[in-house]
C-alpha cells in the first residue's frame, strides 16, 4: 500500500443517479481527479511495491484489512486513515482477507496452501495456522452467525471447514475453487465460484442446492446483498445478479455485459441497494441495476482487484494493483 486516499463525498450526485439513472452535463463521472484534496490522502511509513488484492472492513467499520502480493496483511483505522499493524507470517502472496462478524479475529489464505487466524486487537502473531490444503488457499470465509466455523477453498476445488474452538479440520469436501462467501445473516448458503459455475451449498449437509450456470469465462468475485436474497457474480465479461430468497431462486434477474473494460470485482452499494459497484481496469463502475444505468468514476492506475463496504459507516473500499487502497463514500 503506498497510500490511501479518502475521496470526496458525492452523494448528491449519488441521489441524483439512483432516482432518475442521470447525471448532469456530459453524464461522465461526477469526481474528476482535480476533485481530490491533498489533505485527504495518507502517506503509510511501510510502503509497498506490491499488487493489493483483497480487502475487507470489520463489523463495526472501525478497522479495514488489505493484502496482497507482499505477503503481509495490513490494518487501517478508517477514522484516521492511518495504519494499525502489519501481519506477518505467510511464505506467499495473500489471496483473501475477511473479519469475523462476531469475534475480535481476521483470518488470512494465501498461495503458502495455509490459513491463518489473528487477533485484531492484539495483531502480533497469528493465533492458528490451519494446514490440510494441498494447493494455494485462494478464498475463505467467517460463518455470520456460528463464530467456531472458517471455511476456505483451494486451487483444486476443495473446501475445508475449519473450527477455530480446537484449531483442527472439521469437513473437507469439493466445490469451490476461487471465491466463496456465507449468504449473510442467517448463513444458511454457501456461494462458490468454480471456472464459470457457481455453486449454492448448504452450509449443514453440505449438499449442492443450486448450480448456477450463464457466464462463460472464469468468474472472479461473487457478493451477497446485505439481506442475503441477491448474488451478485463477476467474470471478465459479463455481470450477473441472481435472486436466492424468493420462489425464483437460482433465476438471474440482472445481467450487464463489458463495453470493452473488463469486470474484477463487485460489491452491493450500502446505501443503494439497487446499485452495484463493480471494480474494472482503473474505473470504478456503478451500475443502476432497476435502470440498467452507468457511471464510471476514475478510481485506480491498476485493476481494481477487490472491493469492500462497510453498512456501518458507508464506506466502500477499493483495493488495486497499483498498490493502493481507497475509500468511497
Amino acid at each position: 500500500m503506498g497510500m490511501i486516499k479518502k475521496l470526496l463525498n458525492f452523494q448528491a450526485e449519488m441521489d441524483r443517479f439512483v432516482e432518475d439513472g442521470s447525471l448532469d452535463d456530459s453524464g461522465e463521472s461526477c469526481l474528476s481527479q482535480d476533485d481530490i484534496d491533498p489533505r485527504d490522502t495518507v502517506d503509510v511509513s511501510k510502503a509497498s511495491t506490491s499488487k493489493v488484492v483483497c480487502c475487507h472492513f470489520s463489523s463495526d467499520g472501525k478497522l479495514l484489512a488489505s493484502a496482497g502480493h507482499d505477503k503481509k496483511a495490513v490494518l487501517w483505522y478508517t477514522d484516521t486513515l492511518t495504519p494499525k499493524a502489519t501481519l506477518e507470517g505467510h511464505a506467499s502472496m495473500i489471496t483473501d482477507v475477511r473479519f469475523s462478524p462476531g469475534m475480535p479475529l481476521l483470518a488470512t489464505s494465501s498461495f503458502d496452501k495455509t490459513v491463518r487466524v489473528w487477533d485484531a486487537d492484539n495483531p502480533g502473531h497469528s493465533l492458528w495456522t490451519f494446514m490440510g490444503h494441498n494447493a494455494a488457499v485462494m478464498s475463505l470465509d467467517f460463518h455470520p452467525n456460528k463464530d467456531d466455523l472458517i471455511c476456505s477453498c483451494d486451487e483444486d476445488g476443495e473446501i475445508r471447514y475449519w473450527s477455530i474452538n480446537n484449531g483442527s479440520c472439521a469437513r473437507v469436501f469439493k466445490g469451490g475453487m476461487y471465491q466463496m462467501r456465507f449468504q449473510p445473516r442467517v448463513g444458511r448458503y454457501l456461494a462458490a465460484a468454480a471456472g464459470n459455475v457457481i455453486s449454492i451449498l448448504d452450509v449443514e449437509t453440505p449438499a449442492c442446492r443450486q448450480t448456477l450456470q450463464g457466464h462463460t469465462k472464469p468468474i472472479h468475485s461473487v457478493c451477497w446483498n446485505s439481506t442475503g436474497d441477491l448474488l451478485a457474480s463477476v467474470s471478465e465479461d459479463a455481470v450477473r445478479v441472481w435472486t436466492l430468497g424468493s420462489g425464483s431462486e437460482g433465476e438471474c434477474v440482472h445481467e450487464l455485459s463489458c463495453n470493452g473494460n473488463k469486470f474484477y470485482s463487485c460489491v452491493f452499494h450500502p446505501t443503494y441497494p439497487s446499485l452495484l459497484a463493480i471494480g474494472c481496469y482503473q474505473s470504478l463502475e456503478l451500475w443502476n441495476m432497476s435502470e440498467n444505468q452507468m457511471m464510471s468514476l476514475p478510481a485506480h492506475d491498476g485493476i481494481i482487484a477487490a472491493l469492500a463496504v462497510s453498512n456501518v459507516t458507508g464506506l466502500v473500499a477499493s483495493a488495486s494493483h497499483d498498490k493502493s487502497v481507497k475509500l468511497w463514500k
